[in-house]
């Protein structure tokens, strides 16, 4: 009895373009039966061969497949959709990405009590997807491992993995002139006295990137108001993100006309699927999903302030030929019309009237969700990074 173990070295969560390494074990397991009497042959197992490759899953709700998949199958080291294991995925939807198999071993033989380990590493292309559970398509990754046994069925064990993608990220600068840099220090004598300069990669520039957008501190001012005047003024202190932050905002009521009754704002998703022809997937799949939620009875303040967590398991905004998403915050203003709300400054016991004239306004703001360093999200917040396969 062989059992394989497979184990992430880096945790669950990867981004695009990050390289992942995941410990392979094949160990051969002591069973009762096993006695010294036995032949020599009894005692050993062999495998024929293992593989390991990446592979990205589509699906929809209803399960169907889409004609044109887009331009995936052309990015950067993944090669074309046509292995001997694209026909096992079972349910899992249709293969869109995938990695060029590695080959592990060839003619592995294990005694009893033995333990052989393998290091299988691959790096995500920039431009990959990330990993998206939505209303009316889902993207998921797999890590694919297969061996098999002299004389026997082939056995698959995957192991998932969450992939947070930067190509996302706008004002990416062009990495040509790295890579001609690169080449010319090269050609130029070498002082032992400097330390090398290590060469930034697309990833590393990302990131950067990523850090000098989210940091950024830029104030913008929203002056709410209906049909009969000033409602309040709304102030966010930024409109980019990374996961795991705080969405913080003020209101100031004491320049509305109108009065404020309460105040709802909810962090909601929107959902396109942009491939429908060949698709029947409902209106339900387009309609937005509320993650977070702000709900504060305003009457009688002159200020208020919003703080909104963004969730970490959430996937951050992208577009790809298939999906996109997007992400915006949702307002409800409850306002009245009644001009008998006002607290008297001298009166120590107020009572609120009993029917009050009301009438809601609804607003959405755009707002922008990238990915965070998987470092950042804890262990709690990942799936196991560890799976197990037994071949009898």
């Amino acid at each position: 009895m062989i059992e394989i173990t497979a184990k992430l070295l880096n945790g669950s969560v990867y981004l695009s373009g990050e390289a992942i390494e995941c410990a392979i074990t094949f160990s051969h397991i002591a069973q009762p039966e096993h006695k010294i009497s036995q032949s020599h042959n009894d005692v050993l197992e062999n495998l024929a061969w293992a593989s390991a490759q990446i592979h990205c899953f589509y699906s929809t709700k209803d399960r169907s497949e889409p004609t044109n998949p887009g331009n995936f199958q052309r990015i950067g080291s993944f090669g074309n959709n046509r292995t001997s294991l694209q026909n096992s995925n079972g349910n899992l939807g249709q293969i869109i990405l995938q990695t060029n198999p590695k080959i592990i071993f060839c003619d592995l033989t294990i005694q009893i009590g033995e333990t052989k380990s393998f290091i299988y590493k691959e790096r995500l292309p920039m431009e990959s997807p990330p990993s998206y559970r939505g209303l009316g398509a889902k993207f998921s990754y797999k890590i694919t491992v297969a061996t098999q046994r002299v004389n026997s069925a082939i056995k698959l064990i995957r192991i998932p993995l969450r992939v947070l993608s930067v190509s996302a990220i706008t004002n990416m600068p062009d990495v040509s002139a790295l890579c001609c840099n690169e080449t010319t220090e090269e050609l130029q004598p070498a002082n032992p006295f400097l330390e090398e300069r290590k060469v930034e990669t697309p990833l590393d520039i990302a990131l950067k990137v990523l850090q000098n957008i989210t940091a950024r501190r830029s104030p913008n001012f929203y002056m709410i108001t209906n049909a009969r005047g000033k409602v309040a003024r709304f102030c966010l202190f930024k409109s980019a993100y990374k996961l795991g932050e705080d969405i913080v905002g003020t209101f100031d009521f004491s320049v509305g006309t109108v009065k404020c009754m309460q105040v709802s704002v909810a962090l909601q998703s929107e959902e396109e699927i942009k491939n429908k022809d060949s698709q029947n997937v409902s209106d339900t799949a387009i309609k937005p999903i509320t993650f977070a939620r702000h709900h504060e009875v305003t009457i009688g303040l002159s200020r208020s302030q919003l703080i909104l967590p963004i969730p970490l398991h959430i996937t951050p905004a992208f577009e790809t030929d298939l999906v996109s998403l997007k992400w915006k915050l949702h307002f409800e203003f409850v306002t009245s019309t009644c001009q008998n709300l006002d607290i008297p400054p001298d009166v120590s016991d107020w009572n609120a009237p009993l029917d009050v004239p009301i009438e809601t306004m609804v607003w959405n703001l755009p707002v922008k969700i990238y990915p965070t360093i998987p470092k950042q999200i804890p262990h709690f917040c990942q799936s196991s990074n560890v799976c197990s396969l037994v071949i009898k």
